[in-house]
């Protein structure tokens, strides 16, 4: 699937250290953009997915909230990896994150497992 859905909230995980670089320069840029293409996004109802696929047991994640409208490039929403549920697709961001768009940044921790939980609409 590649379509676009304009509008609503989406979140991208990030440690703290990659956020303070991405508030120095106005624009954050994962390694994922270079080596991608794209920055990975989710829905706050599948955060916990990549999280725990990519970050189980990490203490410095931080969950940023975009306000998809306020982006300003592309979102194409794709498949995953083959572990995700079927049919399930993730909005990938076609460009960098600039900061104005993220209205709310919260620490993001794995409960006494070291696994992320889902996360409560904000």
């Amino acid at each position: 699937m590649n379509q676009t859905r304009a509008g609503g909230v989406l979140v991208h995980l990030c440690s703290t250290a990659d956020w303070a670089k991405a508030q120095e320069r106005g624009v954050h840029r994962p390694e994922s953009l270079a080596s991608v293409g794209f920055v990975h996004l989710s829905t706050p109802a599948q955060a916990h997915l990549p999280a725990n696929r990519l970050y189980a047991g990490r203490t410095d994640l931080l969950l940023l909230r975009v306000d998809a409208a306020r982006l300003t490039s592309p979102v194409r929403w794709e498949p995953g990896v083959p572990t995700d549920p079927d049919g399930m697709v993730f909005p990938h961001l076609y460009g960098e994150l600039p900061i104005q768009a993220v209205i709310r940044v919260t620490p993001y921790l794995p409960g006494r497992d070291g696994l992320f939980g889902p996360i409560a609409p904000a």
